[in-house]
């Protein structure tokens, strides 16, 4: 029933009339004046009722008055009359029949009873109903009643204390109630804005509505009285406590957030006043460090509260909760605040309602996203997001590692109500082997010795805490163990959970959406927001470190099947969500965290580590506190499923693997089936660990690479239990289903999973190496299972498929390289035969890159593996062999790659095969393979296991050669279009046509390349196959060449044979000289072949005739290609390097094939210029120009002034070349260059070796030289025209040369004439006639030739020089041959004397011939032959040879008959004047040689000899001396002294007495006297001065007479009874017999011709001479008797005179 119905009313009246009543009564005795009111109360009343018809309103209106009793009943203060008066007034108040005024009216009475302490209760409850009924009451009189309560809160009386509470929380939330009635009713109306806000709270309440400025005013005040500070608007509080006024602002902000966010004024009062508050009332909490002293904290209070801890923890969830996006700063503060109580020094209690704070926000991930956009992505701002992961994290952690510090008690044991028992101690968890497993074990974690048990603390996904709520606690409460860790645990999936969906949604969102912009707008990019991304990757970045170590540490602890799967679902969404996002560190990090625990605790798997090792470098801190990422070290007890060995490299003990590292590996398959598509590079993680686990499981792969589980052979350590027996085929099914599930991936995840299984296969060989125990062929079987559910998108797989597979194949564990060879193989076969679409007849890319491969697999080393790819080369030959096509080249490849490790029975399997190829199928494969085949064949006569394959090879290039004669039309034809259609291409791309010997048409170089392959042959080790390979070479060029075009031919020479005659050249120079040992014992090897060098020499000899053979035969042809002439020179170049060779059997060979090709004659040809000629054999035309020759000089150009020469010539001949001689240039060219060639290896060959020569220096042989020096004459005939001076002194260097070359002692008998003998040998033959032919030619020869006379005898004389003085060679010692033992090697000088002397024979006669010409007197001719003659002439007796010296007077005496008067004629020239003394000296050394006769020279000979020194006295006689005044003076003069010398001085030391007069050259002395007689007495004396210069002889002759006589007195006087030597005695002789001819040469003369001052000294002689008569010599007697003799004329009277008047 409504208040305001009739009957309420009516009821009202009557009972406010009872009231009344009644108070009248009760105060009747003691208080008149309130019966006196009451009673004019009832009548007011009853009034009021009669009048008006809204009594309610009436009642209003006049309400002071009628409440007016009742307040003064309550003044009495008597119990019983106050309750009546108060039930009075609420039952009006009820009604709202109480106007403004009376409210205030009621309030006052209440305080006045309140501050009496009267029935508090009661006052609560009208205080109540006053505000609650209406809105009368606010402001002032608000203030009041709200003051009443508070102040009725702190009496004595619990009741009215509680009741009290409760009330002001109700009268707050009416005031807040009111503001919010009010908002709604003026919600449609446009209020003002508000002015500009102030500083002070005061007058920013002038813009608030009433009900508004209460709520303001009351909220304000509770901020100051929690804050401690005075109230401004509730007036009269005298107490107050911080709890009860937090809670109740935590009630105002928790329930009435609208109010706050709508008015500024509110949000002000937040930000200036609770936030601030809340930050200083925290501050012991963060000061506190549990366990400080307590004398060190300043004052007992500052120690954290409780109560006040825990309200202002509950305040600022609310604030967090409903405000963050006003308090963005302040709500960062009291994150950190809330992240910093968790720190592992603050009280246990203190943690714990902080970890349930944390848990309040996990539940709410848009607010966490709030955090993160608002703080961790901004910069200098706190990463308040990841601090709190991290904290969780880390108090996590803190609970392991620190003991409870809160309760003593729960240390490592269980708490004592916790549920169960202390842990069972038995090994494996409790239950498996519990009676009937009856005992239940509480789900815990347990790490490192520290139990902690798990709780159910909230359901999932809310955060219902218990602490939080306990406000009635003033004492910190205990928190049981575990508590906290359950907590902490919940927050963490809670936070994971909450996270992962919104992302996940949202992404899934974005997904959508962008289908369905794909789908309307097909051709544009979609663009999402970037922030929405930014956000989440930002999220997962910041959380994942914390996360990953919390949970892992949890995931190790756990022993509760259901907390590990939490956990690992847990890791499993952040992962996929990393991936998703793609967040590869993230992603890969949590993969890790599965992946450990999969595996057996420490197991040592590389690639776990080392992303652990990434990840423990972060270990990062928080406030100081380092985080590490623990890593799994369960010592937990977990029931243990299999004991296995790990997959190492070593061989280590066993593993084992617990339920839980099962539970892991399926979480793990898990991962992999599901979110395959995003783990990229975490492939690798998954599947190392799989491989792992299949490994210690003892899974095996089968037929296609499935998984099954088989012992091994060394099994027995692995031991599995039934439970886990089972699991193992579900196991293997799930691994196969997962890489069957690829088929389904993106292109992309598919190649992050191959790249993963190869890097997996890489360590598994890594692994195999240097062992060859059983690998792990996971990968591998993987690979091939993958490949084969993929071949409908093969291609793109096909490379890093098979390449790794390739690199498996060459892996030296053979159990591992088998089955890479099997994967391999069984995927081409798969691959071929697979149905694709297009068909591969249609896709020859596809084809052959699925036989690539197979190609590959040539380059494996082991003899297994290409067995096996030989086996399906047959098996696709077999089945495809007609389809191959394109693939033909690929197959001839891998038949073709042999190599020579690999042993003789393959390469005679693949030989085999090529055989087959060249019998059958040449004609089925396009021509463009012939090629290929060639190759082939050729590469298997490389091969050097099997000479007798090598050898058939050579026969099969010649079946290939005539299969090519045969088909040729047909095969040029297909080239040509293939050519065609390849020229095409190329020019499309802008390319050149790229092949081997391109320009010449294809059918040509198909020959070109069976040529260059022979030529590879000519030069292989073996000398058969070289022998073999040279003839097929040389054989095919002559039998098919005609078949080439003309174009071709230059190829042949330059690319064919000029290359193989440069690798024949390096490969003989550079050969070995070590002796080969006779092989296998039968075959002997002849002397001439025992060293590679010799063997390389024959084949060099039969190389180098076969390319000249060509030339030879093929010159016509060859000469009108354009470079004949450079080809010509490089022919001459190898001819040059092979006669240079050290070896004589090629350089002898060298120069036959010299004559070979010299021997050529010129086919005529139809140019008519010779200008058209030069040009033809590439001279260059600008050369052509006789100007361009530089001047006289000798400009060095092209290969030694050829050019110049050329040009001279052409520029002489160029008019009108003589009909029938159009090519005489070029051959002149040809003839040049040969020439200088021949000089070049002339020079070369005869040069003597520099230096001290080694033992083994090489010397060229005679016939060589022989041959070389024979070459010259008929080169001469074709060059004399040019020939010039310069040619002539090379020539000359060059014969000279070879002549001095000496000659192996052991080849000496052969060559070398015994030294008695005078025989030239051929060498010196043959250098005469060259010299001989070039005298003829200069004979005959145009006039200027003539200068080349003195040349020539300068030549000639240098070998007359032999005769005494053998050339050296070098430094070379030779020994003469007569003293050479044929036994030694040693080098043998020939006999030179021979040749010597027939050279001198030569040059008498070509001087008779040639004293007159003008060059050979210029040239001083004569003077150089006496020169020359004077060393022969000088050693006479002690020349090599008798003869010589005697040849040389006897020529020396032709010549100067014919020369002399030549000189005569030109002596005033003075071209003769050097020649004087020369002939002097000649005349000297002859007449008084120092060389001493031999002993045995009989009379007769010395007497022969000496008529030969009387036959040149007597030449001086005639020839010189009667011409004395043509001849110069000094001349006469030294010829002067000769003579006196030889009239007296010219003994020999030895000889017998017998033999004085015969020895002392008598007849000598006397031709000499009488022709100085003769002379110095001429009557023909010209000039005063000649006469003088025969006086002074005689006057000379005569005092040296004087001297030696007195000598010889002296001597004698003093040597008393000795003898004196016999030279002093023979010399006194002399001088006596002298003066005796002298008396009788002066008596022959006119006495008028004779000096006076003569005859003085003569007579001056007499008294010496009679000094020596006392000697006791009988020679010196008779000698002295004669000489005394004639000094009788002189015996005269002295005649006296007067002289100037004296007698």
């Amino acid at each position: 029933m409504s208040t305001s119905s009739p009957e309420a009313v009516k009821k009202l009246l009557e009972n406010v009339q009872t009231d009344l009543r009644s108070l009248s009564m009760e105060c009747k005795k003691k208080f008149p004046p309130v019966k006196e009111a009451a009673e004019s109360g009832i009548v007011k009343i009853k009034t009021i009722a009669a009048r008006n018809t809204d009594v309610l309103a009436g009642l209003k209106e006049n309400s002071s008055e009628v409440v007016q009793p009742f307040l003064m009943g309550c003044g009495t203060k008597e119990p019983k009359i106050t309750q009546l008066c108060l039930a009075a007034i609420q039952r009006l108040m009820s009604h709202e029949v109480v106007s403004e005024a009376a409210a205030g009216n009621i309030i006052n009475m209440l305080w006045q009873l309140m501050e009496n302490g009267l029935e508090e209760l009661k006052l609560l409850q009208t205080v109540l109903v006053l505000l609650t009924t209406n809105t009368v009451v606010h402001d002032e009189v608000l203030s009041k009643a709200i003051v009443l309560c508070f102040r009725l809160h702190f009496t004595k009386d619990n009741i009215t204390n509680n009741t009290a509470a409760a009330t002001v929380r109700q009268v707050v939330t009416v005031v807040f109630e009111r503001m919010v009635a009010e908002d709604e009713r003026f919600k449609g109306i446009v209020e003002q804005p508000p002015p500009v806000q102030g500083n002070t709270n005061r007058r920013s309440v002038s813009t608030l509505r009433p009900s508004a400025k209460d709520a303001y005013m009351l909220f304000q005040d509770l901020c100051q009285l929690v804050n401690a500070d005075a109230p401004y608007w509730l007036v009269g509080m005298t107490e107050m406590t911080r709890t009860f006024g937090l809670e109740l602002l935590e009630s105002v902000l928790n329930d009435f957030p609208e109010v706050f966010l709508q008015h500024q004024e509110f949000s002000f009062l937040l930000k200036e006043r609770v936030c601030p508050l809340v930050i200083k009332l925290f501050s012991p909490n963060i000061k506190f460090r549990q366990g400080s002293s307590s004398a060190a904290s300043p004052a007992p209070v500052e120690k954290p509260y409780f109560p006040i801890c825990m309200r202002l923890l509950r305040v600022v969830s609310v604030l967090i909760k409903h405000f963050y996006s006003l308090l963005v700063t302040e709500c960062e503060i009291f994150l950190s605040l809330l992240v910093k109580f968790l720190d592992g020094e603050k009280p246990q209690w203190l943690r714990a309602v902080a970890v349930e704070s944390v848990h309040r926000l996990c539940v709410q991930p848009h607010l966490l996203r709030s955090f993160c956009q608002s703080y961790d992505m901004k910069q200098h701002s706190t990463k308040v997001f990841r601090d709190i992961v991290n904290a969780l994290g880390s108090f996590i952690q803190s609970l392991f590692i620190v003991p409870n510090a809160g309760n003593a008690a729960a240390v490592s044991a269980p708490a004592a109500g916790s549920g169960s028992g202390a842990p069972s101690s038995a090994q494996g968890a409790p239950g498996t082997g519990g009676a009937g497993g009856t005992l239940t074990t509480q789900a815990a974690f347990e790490y490192r010795g520290i139990w902690i048990p798990l709780m159910t603390v909230s359901v999932q996904g809310s955060a219902k805490a218990t602490y939080l709520e306990m406000l009635d606690k003033v004492e910190p409460p205990s928190i049981p163990e575990g508590y906290a860790m359950s907590v902490a645990f919940s927050a963490l999936l809670d936070l994971v959970r909450g996270i992962t969906t919104m992302i996940e949604n949202e992404l899934s969102l974005e997904e959508e959406a962008a289908a369905e912009f794909r789908e309307t707008h097909p051709d544009e990019e979609w663009n999402p927001q970037p922030g929405a991304h930014l956000v989440w990757e930002e999220m997962v970045s910041a959380c994942w470190c914390g996360l990953l170590a919390a949970l892992s540490l949890l995931l190790d602890a756990s022993t509760d099947e259901a907390a590990t799967e939490n956990i690992l679902k847990a890791e499993l969404t952040m992962a996929a969500l990393c991936g998703r996002l793609g967040l590869v560190t993230p992603r890969d990090a949590f993969i890790t965290a599965i992946c450990k625990a999969s595996l057996p605790p420490h197991y040592a798997l590389t690639v776990l580590s080392s992303s652990a090792a990434n990840l423990s470098s972060k270990a990062y801190s928080i406030q100081g506190q380092s985080v590490q990422i623990i890593s799994p070290s369960s010592e937990s007890h977990q029931q243990v499923v299999a004991v296995g060995q790990p997959l190492t490299a070593q061989p280590q003990g066993t593993v084992v693997l617990t339920a839980k590292n099962i539970q892991c590996m399926r979480t793990l398959l898990n991962l992999a089936h599901c979110h395959g598509a995003v783990l990229g590079t975490s492939w690798q993680l998954v599947l190392a660990t799989l491989q792992h686990l299949v490994w210690i499981l003892g899974l095996k792969p089968a037929v296609g690479g499935a998984l099954k589980p088989g012992r091994a052979v060394e099994g027995p350590s692995t031991v599995l239990t039934t439970a886990v027996m089972t699991d193992l085929p579900v196991i293997s099914n799930i691994l196969s289903r997962l890489f069957e599930s690829s088929q389904y991936l993106d292109d992309v995840s598919l190649h992050h999973l191959i790249n993963a299984l190869c890097s997996l296969s890489l360590e598994a060989m890594e692994m195999a190496y240097g062992n060859n125990k059983e690998p792990s062929l996971f990968a591998v079987a993987k690979l091939l299972e993958t490949g084969l559910v993929n071949m409908d998108r093969i291609e793109i797989l096909w490379r890093p498929l098979t390449g790794h597979l390739l690199e498996v194949c060459q892996h030296p564990n053979s159990r591992m390289r088998e089955w890479g060879a099997e994967a391999l193989t069984a995927l081409i076969k798969a691959g071929l035969a697979y149905k694709h679409d297009p068909p591969l007849a249609q896709n020859q890319r596809l084809q052959l890159l699925l036989l690539n491969p197979l190609r590959e697999l040539s380059n494996v080393l082991h003899a297994d593996i290409r067995q096996k790819q030989l086996e399906c080369v047959l098996q696709i030959l077999q089945s495809q062999g007609d389809g191959l096509g394109p693939g033909w080249p690929l197959v001839l490849g891998v038949i073709g790659a042999i190599r020579n490790d690999q042993g003789e029975s393959l390469i005679r399997t693949a030989f085999q095969c090529l055989q087959l190829v060249v019998t059958d199928f040449l004609p089925t494969m396009p021509c463009t393979c012939l090629q290929i085949v060639v190759d082939v064949a050729g590469s298997f006569g490389l091969q050097n296991q099997e000479l007798n394959i090598s050898l058939t090879s050579i026969g099969l290039l010649w079946n290939i050669s005539d299969y090519f004669f045969q088909r040729g039309e047909a095969i040029t034809q297909e080239l040509e279009r293939e050519e065609e259609a390849q020229q095409k291409q190329a020019q499309e791309k802008g390319e050149t046509l790229n092949r081997p010997f391109h320009p010449a048409p294809p059918f040509d170089c198909l020959w070109l390349c069976l040529y260059a392959k022979l030529g590879e042959l000519c030069v292989d080790p073996r000398p058969a196959v070289r022998k073999s390979a040279g003839q097929t070479l040389f054989s095919t060029i002559a039998a098919h060449g005609t078949l080439l075009q003309q174009p071709t031919w230059h190829i042949v020479v330059w690319k064919v044979l000029f290359q193989l005659l440069d690798c024949v050249r390096t490969s003989s120079t550079t050969a070995d000289k070590e002796k080969i040992e006779s092989g296998g014992g039968n075959i002997l090897i002849h002397h001439s072949r025992d060293t590679a060098e010799k063997q390389w020499a024959e084949t060099w000899v039969m190389t180098l005739a076969g390319v000249a053979r060509i030339f030879n035969t093929r010159r016509y042809l060859l000469q009108k290609l354009g470079d004949f002439f450079e080809a010509w020179e490089v022919l001459l170049n190898h001819i040059q390097s092979a006669a240079l060779s050290k070896n004589n059997e090629v350089s002898l060979a060298a120069l036959k094939s010299f004559q070979e090709i010299l021997q050529i004659v010129t086919p005529v040809k139809d140019s008519d210029k010779a200008a058209d000629a030069l040009a033809a054999m590439g001279v260059p035309a600008v050369l052509m120009d006789p100007l361009s020759a530089s001047g006289p000089g000798r400009p060095l150009v092209h290969s030694d002034s050829l050019v110049e020469r050329l040009t001279r010539y052409s520029g002489a001949d160029m008019q009108a070349p003589p009909p029938g001689e159009e090519s005489a240039l070029d051959d002149l060219v040809l003839w040049w260059s040969a020439w200088n060639t021949w000089y070049r290896v002339g020079t070369e060959s005869t040069k003597p070796p520099s230096g001290p020569t080694e033992k083994f220096s090489f010397i060229p042989s005679q016939p060589f030289l022989t041959a070389l020096i024979q070459i010259f004459p008929a080169l001469y005939l074709h060059i004399k025209a040019n020939f010039s001076m310069e040619d002539l002194k090379k020539l000359g260097v060059i014969l000279h040369g070879a002549v001095s070359v000496p000659i192996s002692s052991d080849a000496s008998p052969f060559i070398l004439p015994s030294f008695t003998e005078a025989v030239l040998t051929s060498l010196q033959e043959a250098v005469l006639t060259a010299l001989d032919v070039l005298q003829k030619s200069i004979c005959v020869g145009p006039e200027n030739l003539q200068v080349m006379y003195p040349a020539i005898f300068e030549q000639l004389l240098l070998f007359v020089e032999f005769s005494c003085k053998p050339p050296q060679y070098g430094r070379m010692e030779t020994k003469l041959v007569a003293n050479a033992k044929y036994n030694q090697a040693e080098w043998v000088a020939l006999n030179y004397v021979p040749f010597a002397e027939r050279s001198l024979e030569v040059v008498v006669d070509l001087y008779q011939k040639t004293a007159c010409h003008k060059a050979v007197i210029s040239e001083k001719v004569l003077q150089n032959i006496i020169k020359t003659l004077r060393m022969p002439l000088g050693l006479k007796y002690a020349c090599p040879s008798e003869s010589t010296w005697k040849l040389a007077v006897s020529s020396l005496l032709k010549v100067l008959s014919i020369g002399l008067p030549v000189a005569r004629q030109h002596a005033s020239s003075g071209k003769f004047d050097t020649m004087w003394p020369e002939l002097a000296n000649a005349f000297e050394d002859f007449l008084f040689t120092k060389s001493i006769p031999p002993d045995n020279l009989s009379i007769q000979e010395f007497q022969k000899n000496e008529a030969v020194d009387v036959e040149v006295v007597q030449l001086i006689s005639t020839e010189i001396l009667p011409f004395a005044n043509f001849i110069p003076k000094e001349f006469v003069g030294q010829i002067m002294t000769m003579l006196n010398k030889g009239s007296i001085h010219s003994q020999a030391p030895s000889f017998t007495e017998a033999e004085i007069d015969v020895r002392m050259r008598e007849e000598f002395s006397k031709v000499c006297f009488e022709t100085l007689l003769q002379f110095s007495f001429s009557n023909k004396v010209s000039t005063p001065q000649e006469g003088y210069i025969s006086r002074m002889a005689l006057s000379v002759l005569l005092k040296r007479s004087q001297d030696v006589l007195r000598r010889y007195v002296e001597d004698e006087r003093l040597s008393g009874r000795c003898p004196l030597p016999r030279q002093q005695v023979t010399e006194i002789i002399f001088v006596l017999k002298a003066i005796s001819t002298l008396m009788d040469s002066l008596k022959k003369t006119q006495p008028e011709n004779v000096d006076g001052n003569t005859w003085a000294q003569v007579i001056a002689l007499y008294p010496t001479l009679v000094e020596c008569i006392t000697c006791s010599s009988s020679e010196v007697s008779s000698a002295l008797k004669e000489a005394l003799g004639p000094f009788k004329d002189f015996m005269q009277p002295p005649v006296s005179k007067v002289q100037n008047g004296e007698s």
